[in-house]
């Protein structure tokens, strides 16, 4: 559903968000080092040559340094390169049919589960070896169970995505939200709180009722507002169909700003939703309690990081993604027709 209107205004997220943003001191020193590993890899991918441009824009360094603000030198390196990386698979299988997406997730299943696995020569294999073997030794053992199980969720959501839009098939609500979730990876960089905490939330409170409802509102509240915010772009190369207002537009027969509205609303339900299941959060201990502490206060940072990370660079809003925060007003951009 392409839009024809000429412009829609962005719902005041930050207003509504009650935590404070805040950015790691060690950002700059970690980010050269950053963006110098990625670009080892990433210059020798043919499939990324007309992406490099948009990659650079995406500042993947900025956002772990806004999204994990106490994190050491070294553990906010780590979420630099993930950060980099998911960017990377993203842009590499953004066009990419059903067929040929299942091809590199297969590549990478392969070589996430196993270190010798036959794709080894690709750029894009060696990438993510090299992560792994510095992001494990991180994790403990129930942190790392999840996420194991988060990464493979994410690659059959990104083929299952491709499939999708090769289709032009626009999702009801609930089973966008169902495909969104993994699509995104927010599992994955919601795990790397144990990778700079250092410790381990054991799977008897990730599985708690209370700890379930404020992590995934978190993570809506994530994914809802980087649909908000990401539409402009996608509607100009034609990948509207994978985004919640394109969703919201085709099912309650609304228009593009009463849908960017409806994503206002819904993110207020959010944050009250999060803040009543942290109340209700039962006692696990003393010692299981300063780590949901943690993890809880990981998550909050990660919302408002996210939220400022958006506007501070050219991914979403080009030139103008100063301007747009001061006005909250989007000019769409023209439908690309090569």
């Amino acid at each position: 559903m392409h839009s024809t209107t000429a412009s829609y205004r962005l719902p005041d997220l930050h207003s509504l968000c009650p935590w404070k943003a805040a950015l790691n001191p060690h950002y700059k020193e970690v980010a050269i080092a950053s963006t110098e590993w990625t670009y080892t890899y990433t210059s020798r991918m043919p499939e990324l040559c007309d992406k490099m441009d948009l990659l650079a824009r995406s500042f993947g360094e900025l956002l772990a340094a806004y999204t994990f603000p106490h994190a050491s030198a070294e553990k906010l390196r780590i979420c630099c390169d993930f950060n980099n990386l998911l960017f990377v698979v993203d842009e590499f299988t953004d066009d990419q049919s059903g067929s040929a997406a299942e091809s590199t997730i297969r590549m990478l299943m392969d070589a996430f589960q196993d270190d010798n696995s036959a794709g080894d020569r690709s750029p894009l294999v060696l990438m993510l070896k090299d992560f792994k073997g510095r992001l494990f030794p991180t994790m403990g053992d129930a942190a790392l169970r999840r996420f194991f199980r988060h990464f493979e969720d994410y690659l059959r959501a990104i083929w299952k995505e491709a499939e999708l839009r090769e289709e032009d098939i626009v999702l009801g609500i609930d089973a966008y939200e169902a495909q969104r979730r993994p699509c995104s990876a927010v599992h994955l960089v919601f795990d790397m709180i144990a990778c700079v905490t250092g410790v381990d939330l054991p799977d008897a409170v990730f599985d708690h009722p209370e700890y379930n409802e404020l992590y995934y509102a978190a993570m809506d509240m994530v994914t809802w507002s980087n649909d908000v915010y990401s539409y402009n772009i996608e509607q100009s190369v034609g990948h509207y169909a994978c985004n919640v207002l394109t969703v919201l537009m085709r099912q309650n027969g609304v228009t593009l700003q009463e849908a960017a509205d409806l994503v206002g609303v819904h993110f207020k339900t959010l944050v009250d939703r999060f803040e009543a299941a942290k109340a209700r959060l039962p006692s696990f201990g003393e010692e299981q309690n300063f780590v949901v502490s943690r993890y809880v206060a990981g998550l909050e940072d990660w919302v408002v990081g996210n939220l400022e990370w958006s506007f501070a660079t050219q991914r979403y809003f080009g030139r103008n993604h100063g301007s747009v925060k001061e006005t909250l007003v989007v000019d769409l951009y023209p439908l690309r027709t090569a």
